[in-house]
């Protein structure tokens, strides 16, 4: 096993893999746990990621940012979504690398579909973060999607060409340790400024009703901000809003 790297063909998740490594052994910062195959990938709350062997990015990523107070952990989605982000745009021609952003709270887009999720796993010491598993999809070489999923993209299918899985772990596990470095404002500045539908108004729905709004800002707990057409500030939680696609 490499210092930082540890590669399995098939694993059920790589967070829960990585949650077992933990419990025998001090793994460092930047740490990967990465999958050829993933038998029960997660996505947010039940949701499930699909991906076909040995076609895409499925790995979990250590952090330790014990100088993030609990209260902001929304800051480590942000990094890792940036990261991400700023990995993607490179890999693409200056036309398409534009259509790359941040779909609140941290799914990647390319236009209006879906190229990748995360999700994050924090476990706490007293008041700050010890330890976050950042668990991380995303579609590169994949041609055909068979689930039910609504939008997906694949970096193949936008370019036209077969990636290299591991040079891109490399590039995106480097691009958010270097994210790691930069101040929370920098951070939150940058995530806002990378957003989906951040400029004007825009159909959003809940459980009861559908609306149009326009993002107004994102509150360090990842409280999203929006203000409708009649100038009324709304707020939400995650999982208490959607984008109307």
């Amino acid at each position: 096993m490499n210092e930082h790297y540890f590669y399995i063909a098939e694993t059920t998740s790589t967070n829960v893999l990585m949650k077992e490594m933990l419990q025998s052994e001090a793994l460092p910062n930047g740490f990967v746990v990465h999958a050829g195959f993933q038998s029960a990938g997660k996505g947010q709350g039940s949701n499930t990621w699909e991906s076909a062997k040995d076609k895409n990015l499925l790995f979990s990523l250590l952090l330790r940012p014990q100088q993030i107070d609990a209260s902001e952990f929304f800051l480590v989605s942000q990094m890792v979504s940036l990261g991400i982000l700023y990995v993607l745009r490179a890999q693409t021609d200056d036309e398409n690398s534009k259509y790359f952003t941040i779909k609140w709270p941290n799914d990647i887009y390319w236009k209006n579909q879906k190229i990748g999720g995360i999700l994050i796993e924090n476990t706490l010491q007293g008041r700050n973060i010890q330890t976050s598993i950042c668990g991380i999809g995303l579609n590169i070489n994949q041609e055909v999607f068979t689930s039910g999923a609504p939008n997906p993209v694949s970096l193949r299918q936008i370019m036209g060409k077969t990636f290299e899985i591991k040079q891109l772990i490399h590039e995106v596990r480097s691009s958010i340790l270097e994210i790691c470095q930069l101040t929370p404002d920098d951070i939150r500045q940058k995530y806002v400024l990378h957003l989906y539908r951040n400029i004007g108004y825009h159909p959003f729905k809940t459980s009861n009703f559908t609306f149009y709004a326009r993002i107004i800002q994102i509150d360090t707990d990842g409280k999203l901000i929006l203000e409708d057409t009649e100038k009324q500030r709304l707020t939400f939680y995650f999982k208490e809003v959607e984008f109307v696609l």
